[in-house]
């Protein structure tokens, strides 16, 4: 029988220092693993889609049915959303011909309605509040649109804006930055400034995976993508390993 506090306990991990190291850190393996799959073994953006959104439901489904946090199957769920999340916007953006800001339009719609079901289905977007597999579900949903958002925005912004993807990086280092001086120094809703650091988070992911492996005529540097995803996996699983994530207090 379970006690008070695990009573109190979600399946999601405290929002710390940690989480948005390894949260940046996967975003980055969601690129380069993205484009390993559908670039690299030259499987195409349906097919990588196909793949990895196999992959995304089997996780969810586990998540969904843990009875507690498990740190390690977190964070699997989460890099699923984020390679799923790099081949299915690459697909809307360049197989379906909508381009970039079409793209991110469409994502961003799909996202702001996710959140919008949800908030009219609980009454709350907060992290804190998943209790129920209901909620865990439109965390899940909402997640996986934020990723691929994430995506379209930091191609838009090295290819369509001309930035590259050292100008990408500085431009979503700003911003997370700003959004560190809001929550700091401001009133701002913490469950708002939740949600705008998970999507700035994966174009600066997005932007920096795409830099470590795109041709060097392209602006990258021409890294294998098997390397560099097998790099930034074992750089998650360390942090995984030594830094003991709790699972984060539910509200009452």
């Amino acid at each position: 029988m379970e006690n008070a506090t695990e009573r109190n306990l979600s399946k999601v991990p405290e929002v710390t220092l940690i989480f948005w190291i390894i949260k940046i850190a996967a975003t980055t393996l969601g690129e380069t693993g993205g484009d390993a799959v559908t670039m690299s073994m030259h499987l195409g953006y349906l097919v990588g889609t196909g793949i990895f959104a196999a992959v995304f439901l089997v996780a969810v489904v586990a998540q969904i049915k843990a009875a507690r946090f498990h740190s390690l199957l977190y964070w699997t769920t989460i890099i699923a959303t984020t390679t799923v999340g790099t081949t299915l916007a690459d697909y809307a953006d360049r197989s379906l011909g909508i381009g970039y800001a079409g793209g991110a339009s469409l994502l961003l719609a799909l996202l702001l309605t996710s959140l919008a079901v949800w908030y009219w289905a609980l009454g709350s977007l907060s992290v804190d509040t998943i209790r129920s597999p209901k909620a865990e579900m439109f965390y899940w949903v909402t997640i996986m649109f934020s990723q691929t958002l994430g995506t379209a925005l930091g191609d838009w912004t090295a290819d369509t804006m001309g930035l590259g993807y050292e100008g990408g990086a500085m431009v979503f280092i700003a911003l997370l930055s700003l959004v560190v001086v809001v929550y700091y120094w401001t009133d701002v809703s913490r469950t708002l400034l939740f949600w705008t650091a998970f999507v700035l988070t994966r174009p600066l992911g997005a932007v920096v995976g795409d830099f470590l492996d795109k041709p060097l005529n392209a602006g990258g540097l021409a890294l294998s993508r098997y390397s560099a995803s097998a790099v930034l996996l074992a750089f998650i699983l360390t942090f995984i390993l030594f830094f003991r994530q709790r699972a984060a207090e539910r509200s009452h």
